[in-house]
């Protein structure tokens, strides 16, 4: 019926316009854009794939522009400044302000709920210091026994993010403000592109599954390429990368229309299709022959910090892990922890959504596990996961972190406006695309001196902090300077919520608390997967 009805009015269109010529000639010219419209509409009628545009041809074409439009008019003219997902307007305005290094204080006072559950604050002193007087830029020292090259490392670097994933201009702008502004630079499982070395900033770099810039023909691990790469001497520290927040368990992403021939070129695969990383090492399969991999790298880079990254799945596989560590004498020299709302340029939904332990239970599990087997003094603590501010900063050291990570913040200090393209190719302010007419758009002079002035506006926030609270250095910041509101009548501190171990406490069966000796029970240094217990 209602193609009939679309008939008719096309032929109806037709003969009205046919007999309106006769009466005044220019009206042809309204066919100019009628019958564009009309051929559209027939061809709607007979397609096959859209069952509105099917069934109401043209007209259905409205429903798919608004859902285009929806997000961009919320978030333009209707959201809030604390609404927002994933990053709401009040920390995305914050981020531009530091980065353009415009006024960043906010008036009126806060516009957050004190009283909703989840709030969090730092407590300040009486006794506060002189935030001048402070060391402005807080660097920590990486590297345990066994390293030969430790590492400087400022408190707040450039999370992973590749390029491939990044355009070449994103990934220039991040590595001169790394350089310009004295923090690292995180490659992301990609690989080094000549982008990352343009300015010399200080990288980290990270091997994923998929072993970029270090892959053998059949997807496996080299370790002539790897030593080739390891031994630039922009590379500072490496990475190895178990899992990501944002998709834990299932590899890296790359779209195809991202897969150009350069960047296939800098990965060793093929140009044009999907790379899909594997969801699991080849290099190693089990806890034991991961610390000697972690060992080999370490030999093959002349001694320079090795570490690796995950976001934490089962307790009992980093418990297995750490039981390895013991048992070979080879401990890696950092961990980088990641959150479950970690961010990605792609990820299936329920990975995003519903895989892998959020920032906080994870960061907080994984210092208690060091300190319960007697690690954490030789190992430090890198952690990712929305951090965007010195609050965000703050926080993290105070679960156990040592340094911190932020991914999107940069993005954001690039000029991202969270568009959420970044899978789609089409990044409209050339961050997160490979399209050149995109990337023409972002100027690295200018980008990479807004990187460099959000890391310093930020680590300046985060020792106010300190300096407000009475501390004089980062690992004086512990569980107990942060509250937590449950609910509208109840808070608790942190160690209330996060309750720390006793030191050592994991290496005798009598020590080992209540709720950790099932975990215990089921790690294996000999096997991720464990000995599950089930009553």
């Amino acid at each position: 019926m209602r193609n009939e009805f679309t008939v008719f009015s096309i032929l109806s269109l037709l003969i009205i316009s046919a007999v309106a010529y006769f009466w005044w000639p220019p009206i042809i010219w309204s066919l100019v854009i009628l019958l564009p419209v009309i051929l559209l509409g027939i061809y709607e009628m007979f397609q096959s794939k859209h069952a509105i545009m099917r069934n109401y041809p043209v007209f259905g074409r409205g429903r798919y522009l608004m859902e285009y439009l929806r997000p961009k008019i919320y978030q333009y003219f209707i959201e809030s400044d604390t609404d927002g997902t994933p990053i709401s307007r009040i920390f995305r305005s914050v981020v531009y302000q530091r980065a353009k290094q415009v006024r960043d204080t906010a008036p009126f006072g806060t516009q957050l709920d004190v009283y909703e559950e989840g709030y969090e604050w730092v407590n300040h002193s009486i006794a506060a210091l002189e935030a001048d007087q402070l060391e402005h830029h807080p660097r920590i020292t990486i590297g345990g026994p066994d390293c030969k090259q430790p590492y400087s490392c400022s408190i707040l670097n450039v999370s992973a993010m590749s390029f491939g994933s990044l355009s070449k201009a994103a990934i220039m702008a991040l590595n001169g403000g790394a350089k310009t502004g004295g923090f690292a630079h995180n490659t992301g499982e990609g690989g080094i592109s000549p982008y990352h070395l343009e300015f010399g900033g200080d990288l980290i770099y990270q091997v994923g599954t998929g072993y970029f810039g270090s892959r053998r023909k059949d997807g496996g691990f080299s370790p002539e390429k790897f030593a080739e790469r390891a031994a630039l001497p922009s590379v500072k520290m490496i990475e190895i990368k178990l899992s990501q927040g944002a998709k834990p368990g299932h590899g890296g992403i790359l779209p195809a229309k991202k897969n150009t021939p350069e960047i296939a070129a800098i990965r060793g695969v093929e140009a044009g299709k999907a790379v899909l990383s594997p969801p699991a090492h080849k290099a190693f399969s089990t806890p034991i022959e991961m610390m000697e991999f972690i060992a080999q790298m370490r030999q093959l880079s002349g001694g320079k910090p090795i570490g690796f990254k995950l976001c934490v799945g089962r307790k009992s596989e980093f418990i297995g892990i750490c039981k390895a560590m013991i048992k070979t004498g080879i401990k890696p020299d950092f961990i980088s922890v990641d959150g479950g709302e970690g961010g990605t340029g792609a990820a299936p939904l329920e990975f995003s959504n519903s895989v892998g332990m959020p920032f906080r239970e994870g960061l907080s599990f994984v210092y208690d596990t060091l300190v319960g087997f007697g690690l954490k003094k030789d190992i430090k603590i890198i952690t990712s996961g929305k951090i965007l501010t010195g609050f965000h900063m703050f926080r993290a050291i105070a679960l156990g972190a040592d340094v911190c990570y932020s991914a999107r913040a940069m993005m954001l200090a690039l000029g991202c406006i969270q568009a959420l393209e970044c899978n789609k190719n089409n990044c409209p302010t050339g961050v997160a695309t490979q399209d050149p007419e995109l990337v023409k758009g972002l100027v690295v002079s200018d980008k990479k001196q807004r990187v460099a002035s959000f890391h310093k506006n930020t680590v300046h926030a985060f020792v106010e902090l300190m300096a407000a609270a009475g501390i004089d250095h980062p690992d004086k910041i512990n569980r107990t300077d942060i509250y937590h509101r449950i609910s509208k009548n109840e808070i608790k501190r942190y160690d209330e919520v996060f309750p720390y171990i006793a030191p050592g406490c994991l290496l005798k069966e009598e020590t080992i608390p209540e709720n950790w000796k099932a975990h215990m029970a089921e790690a294996r240094a000999e096997s991720f997967k464990g000995d599950l217990q089930l009553s």
